[in-house]
């Protein structure tokens, strides 16, 4: 069984990385405050959403600021 879970995301304050440069990048934005974490993609404000897991995201976040995995950084 799936479950749907519908957000009213009309008034969210969504935030960037602070990593992400002032033009905006390829980044993702997150919005805070619910059960869920929504992210979207920067460029595509009106695009859809993901919804993850609180466990997936810090998951997720931990994986990209590895330093083997962007060594530039």
């Amino acid at each position: 069984m799936t479950r749907v879970c519908r957000l009213d995301l009309s008034a969210v304050v969504w935030r960037k990385s602070s990593y992400s440069n002032q033009e905006g990048g390829e980044c993702v934005e997150v919005a805070d405050g619910f059960p869920v974490v929504p992210v979207r993609d920067s460029k595509v404000p009106n695009g859809p959403v993901l919804m993850v897991s609180p466990d997936a995201w810090v998951s997720f976040i931990a994986f990209a600021s590895r330093s083997d995995v962007h060594p530039e950084v």
